[in-house]
């Protein structure tokens, strides 16, 4: 019988941990307002509950989904553009941002941030239909390694983040990148790594127009840029492809404010939630005086705001899926 009852218990324990919510999170506050949250969100009966159409959760996606240093892995595939092209070019030579790229100058061309990654993808990217860029980005993410860490950039995603993602998906809500990253450059990977279909994607974008090549009708990509999905575009473009107001949005910098000041400054029960990079060892270690995903008002500003900060040293138990 005290076999018996031995399995019985093991048994329940193990059904208990694989239904646990959340795994490679700490058991800290983060972890239990997000859960405390879609819980009440999502019972029947409450005050607080919200229907499933509206349940619509907000994520950026550099530095909140994957990595983004030493700077913004779209630049990093722009860089390997650059190179690639600059012969068809000798004036990038002396034009910057291309001559800094050209020489090297890997900090001048992060100090260019999100304006300067998309001259560079306006410059690059320009004439090449979807389907050629489409391809161009699936060559480069499936061989292209981070200079530090030697992985692929797909495989610099977070690993709670993705648990995130599918216990918010569990219960019934519908999850969106909003990045200040190029659209068609996270389109042809997002859905494999992330679970988020292409549709689902809002991004930056360069204005695109239609024709006929060769009897076949294509979507050029023009050098002229459409929107920027970062800071006050955010709520633009979420406004623009989504079409309703979020209750939950993460991101993880003051590029994220607006998405997260938007989001939560909607009626009923709302979430925010910043990704903080306090982790030097496992992964990086900034905020205010950073040049890439900085952190200042947004972190100075969350607690009177009631967002949720998430401390990435002390609430992950682990930071990728294969470390």
């Amino acid at each position: 019988m005290r076999a018996i009852l031995s399995t019985l218990l093991v048994s329940v324990s193990v059904v208990s941990n694989a239904a646990e919510p959340l795994p490679s999170w700490n058991n800290t506050e983060s972890k239990s307002a997000i859960i405390e949250f879609v819980e009440k969100v999502t019972e029947e009966g409450s005050p607080e509950f919200v229907p499933p159409a509206e349940r619509i959760a907000t994520f950026d996606n550099d530095g909140t989904l994957w990595s983004e240093q030493p700077m913004y892995f779209q630049l990093l595939f722009a860089l390997d553009r650059v190179k690639q092209l600059a012969p068809q070019h000798p004036d990038w030579k002396t034009k910057e941002p291309f001559a800094s790229v050209l020489k090297g100058d890997i900090k001048s061309v992060a100090a260019s941030g999100k304006q300067g990654l998309m001259e560079l993808i306006a410059a690059t990217h320009a004439g090449l239909t979807i389907g050629e860029f489409d391809q161009v980005v699936k060559e480069w993410t499936s061989t292209a390694r981070h200079p530090k860490t030697g992985m692929l950039y797909t495989e610099m995603v977070y690993q709670p983040m993705l648990e995130l993602l599918d216990y918010l998906r569990a219960n019934d809500f519908k999850t969106f990148i909003v990045s200040g990253g190029g659209i068609e450059f996270m389109r042809p990977w997002v859905e494999q790594t992330y679970g988020i279909p292409p549709e689902q994607v809002v991004g930056s974008s360069l204005k695109m127009k239609y024709e006929v090549r060769d009897g076949t009708p294509v979507l050029v990509k023009l050098a002229e840029v459409d929107l920027i999905d970062d800071k006050e575009g955010k709520p633009v473009g979420i406004q623009s492809h989504i079409g309703r107001r979020p209750i939950f949005a993460a991101g993880n910098s003051d590029g994220d404010f607006q998405m997260l000041e938007w989001t939560t400054s909607g009626d009923g029960p709302r979430f925010g939630l910043i990704i903080h990079h306090t982790d030097a060892e496992r992964e990086w270690a900034y905020d205010h005086d950073s040049h890439i995903g900085r952190l200042a008002r947004a972190l100075d500003e969350a607690p009177q705001r009631g967002w949720t900060v998430v401390d990435m040293k002390q609430d992950w138990a682990r930071v990728y899926p294969s470390r």
